[in-house]
């Protein structure tokens, strides 16, 4: 069984699918980076500095695309290989409503558009899964066209694409936190830290400790979209509702 064509997916700013865009060849292989930003505190007495991670930095992909249109190169019916290239060439490109390039899905390999790795890439917390997705805006495209008919009209390209890996910020606190360790949460329009405690401490009476942790003084002027940090879960004899707490 043949390898299913690669193909780009390309979503509008409400998250649906716009359009894809399918590779003529797939490409030999993808190369998947990844790297970190560590700190090196030196501390006066040691042989070697303390390592502290700073951030993560977003995956990539390298990729070579192949395009060849030497079957329609002369005459009437010659096509310019550009009439491909251009549209992964136009990934780049901003858009006119959100003035950014669109957010896009590289697939590669998967075996059904229905199956679990799909299923995963329209709206769970993992942005890749190599290599079958990747979502990803595309970073950069260097265009080499190694081929021209007669009349000079270009038949044969190479790109090189470079993609770099695309997370919402609810995809990221997603992985965050656990039952003692601060979590991380993004305030939706309409939500109140009430609920923001509810959910994380079964009860609504802990939002005075988000508020105080993220030095709010009034929560009645969060705006949405807000990072907040939730601190750790006390054990249940100090987790509990005072006179005060419930004011």
């Amino acid at each position: 069984m043949s390898l299913i064509k690669a193909r780009f997916d390309v979503f509008k700013s409400d998250g649906s699918l716009a359009y894809f865009i399918p590779v003529q060849f797939n490409p030999t292989e993808l190369a998947y980076a990844k790297s970190n930003q560590i700190a090196e505190i030196a501390i006066p007495g040691l042989d070697s500095p303390v390592l502290q991670y700073v951030y993560g930095n977003a995956e990539t992909i390298q990729l070579e695309l192949f395009f060849d249109v030497t079957d329609f190169a002369e005459g009437h019916i010659a096509v310019s290989v550009t009439e491909m290239t251009d549209r992964i060439y136009g990934l780049m490109k901003q858009e006119r409503e959100t003035h950014a390039p669109p957010k896009c899905r590289f697939a590669w390999g998967m075996p059904t558009a229905s199956g679990p790795a799909m299923a995963a890439a329209s709206g769970g917390a993992e942005a890749s899964a190599a290599p079958f997705w990747f979502s990803c805006v595309v970073e950069s495209v260097d265009r080499r066209f190694t081929m021209f008919n007669s009349d000079g009209v270009p038949i044969r390209a190479r790109l090189n694409v470079r993609l770099r890996e695309y997370k919402t910020v609810d995809q990221m606190v997603a992985r965050l936190g656990s039952a003692d360790h601060s979590k991380a949460r993004v305030l939706k329009r309409g939500q109140r830290l009430e609920q923001i405690s509810t959910a994380e401490y079964e009860t609504p009476s802990q939002w005075r400790r988000i508020a105080r942790t993220n030095d709010i003084d009034d929560p009645r002027r969060v705006e949405p979209g807000t990072l907040l940090r939730v601190p750790p879960v006390r054990p249940a004899s100090v987790v509990r509702r005072s006179p005060q707490e419930d004011d």
